[in-house]
């Protein structure tokens, strides 16, 4: 195989994983037109179509799926052998790409991460931060950041902060005027602010706990936000009760500024943990971050 032909297979490989040809050049580092000679020049060698191509969207083939199945799983091991081969230094080093959610990444990772980035300044991190549930094997992540209950059964899971607990909670100025739920049914009788998910556009459900069961609730409320900071900011500002991970209101919770209500019935739940594949091979980079970021309680 010469080095156009490679250059060509991972050419596609690009555009079948993000099927579109801009965020594929945007991720290579490339031109989008240079992507698009180089699946022309493929599917000629070939002599198959391996792309579904409109205006709006790039789609596989019968033979790109086959091409795809096939070819994408070898170039990742090719790919990972040769950073663990570049690795092999005095100084771990390289790129480590992973996915996190808003709040794990202010509360937990950042914290954590920029001390270690300050000692081995040849490990550089590229972090995704949003709340969807990423494949972080098809996406290409070295690893997720997200709560212990959640993660994937055949994943390595390595805790990297305490249990959490989801607190309900208010400014005192609103709790003095609108008065503090003690049974979880009060909450019917208040305003509560909501949190939008990205996944499928629905609202969170409050969890709870009562008698040993978990209990979900639907809340009402003025306020609707697609982010976690908002919601904070607007409870603090007395619009209502809110409902977030205790790493988020705590500090509010000790100056005063907030107070937490049904905290009986908002037991300890497995804290934020770093996952990855069992099968990936770690780089030196990768297996330090993992053994400084573990939590050691």
């Amino acid at each position: 195989m010469n080095r156009q032909q490679l250059s060509e297979l991972t050419a596609f490989l690009a555009v079948a994983r993000q099927k579109s040809f801009t965020r594929a050049a945007a991720q290579s580092g490339v031109t989008p037109s240079a992507l698009s000679h180089a699946m022309r020049g493929l599917e000629e060698r070939l002599g198959v179509r391996l792309l579904h191509r409109t205006t709006r969207s790039v789609s596989l083939t019968e033979a790109g799926e086959r091409l795809f199945a096939t070819l994408g799983p070898r170039l990742d091991e090719i790919e990972a052998e040769l950073a663990a081969l570049s690795a092999l230094r005095e100084k771990p080093a390289g790129l480590v790409r992973i996915s996190a959610d808003e709040i794990s990444l202010k509360t937990i990772l950042w914290p954590r991460l920029a001390p270690i980035l300050r000692e081995f300044p040849d490990i550089r991190v590229e972090i995704d931060s949003d709340y969807r549930l990423t494949d972080i094997v098809a996406e290409r992540f070295d690893a997720g950041v997200r709560f212990g209950d959640i993660i994937a059964k055949d994943m390595v899971a390595v805790p990297i902060g305490p249990d959490a607990r989801m607190l309900a909670f208010a400014s005192p100025a609103y709790l003095d005027r609108a008065g503090r739920p003690q049974a979880i049914e009060d909450l019917t009788d208040h305003a509560c602010i909501n949190l939008r998910l990205p996944t499928y556009g629905g609202l969170y459900a409050w969890e709870f706990e009562e008698d040993g069961r978990e209990r979900k609730v639907r809340v009402d409320g003025p306020l609707t936000f697609s982010s976690v900071f908002p919601i904070l900011r607007a409870a603090l500002d007395g619009f209502g009760i809110a409902c977030l991970p205790d790493a988020v209101v705590q500090p509010h919770l000790d100056s005063g500024a907030l107070e937490a209500v049904l905290t009986a019935f908002s037991p300890p739940f497995a804290g934020y943990h770093l996952y990855y594949p069992s099968r990936r091979q770690p780089t030196p980079a990768f297996a330090l971050l993992v053994e400084r970021l573990r939590w050691r309680s």
